[in-house]
């Protein structure tokens, strides 16, 4: 089993890509703690994985505070002992709203969880990982890191910040054999999907989902699980020279 007793962190754990990762890496033999702000989504994973409670932590958290980041990594540490991998995937797209009505709110939400998140996550997980000299950590960005998109300003700009975060950690941390990487999914057919394609034409989703699709070479959305086996490799001893780099999962988006 390639992740047997292997300790992995995974937030955003309790849907979509978080949730197919944490049952990948627990049929697989790892020991988790599952982070999530959604404690019943916690409750109802923890459930389905499989595992015996002594091989898990459930943490409920709001990863855009720093204390309760800083809490979910001393529990990991104190139950396991150590941190192999980190899925730092927990993200929110917002509200779609033009750069004209975005509202300070939506603005501070967004760039909170998906840029603090990742980046308080980060600076809690790494000085374990320095001390063993051995860890694999993935940043969950998107092709929105890449483009622009009307109507998702905050979300475009956090997925832009979570690529230059992934190749600044990936410098700083390299010479501890420390490999950090970001994914880059195109649309996944998960709950995040349904939230924009809603707010892009509300009462007319599928007029979206379908607009999308035609924009995708491969003529479909992703699947949580086919994001999910991109981080697991990332994650895995096979990927040992990998450190980085950003690899888009978009059904060929990125060829055109």
């Amino acid at each position: 089993m390639e992740f047997k007793d292997k300790v992995a962190i995974i937030t955003g754990a309790a849907n979509g890509i978080g949730e197919a990762v944490a049952k990948m890496l627990a049929k697989e033999g790892a020991k988790l703690t599952l982070v999530d702000i959604d404690e019943d989504g916690l409750n109802r994973l923890s459930g389905e994985l499989g595992i015996a409670e002594e091989n898990y932590i459930i943490s409920p958290t709001d990863v855009s505070k720093e204390e309760q980041v800083s809490s979910y990594v001393n529990k990991t540490i104190d139950k396991f002992g150590r941190i192999d991998i980190f899925v730092n995937n927990a993200g929110v797209e917002g509200k779609v709203q033009s750069i004209i009505d975005t509202s300070s709110d939506n603005l501070d939400f967004v760039l909170d969880i998906n840029i603090k998140g990742v980046y308080y996550g980060l600076k809690y997980v790494l000085p374990t990982m320095i001390e063993q000299k051995y860890g694999s950590i993935i940043n969950t960005s998107s092709v929105a890191g890449f483009i622009g998109a009307p109507g998702l300003a905050p979300y475009i700009a956090s997925k832009h910040a979570v690529l230059g975060i992934t190749k600044t950690a990936a410098l700083e941390v390299a010479s501890y054999g420390i490999r950090v990487n970001a994914v880059c999914p195109g649309p996944v057919d998960n709950r995040m999907m349904r939230s924009i394609e809603e707010g892009a034409a509300p009462g007319h989703p599928e007029d979206v989902k379908q607009a999308f699709e035609k924009d995708i070479p491969i003529g479909r959305y992703a699947t949580n699980e086919e994001v999910a086996d991109l981080i697991c490799f990332l994650a895995s001893d096979k990927a040992q020279y990998l450190t980085g780099v950003s690899y888009r999962i978009d059904g060929g988006m990125g060829a055109k």
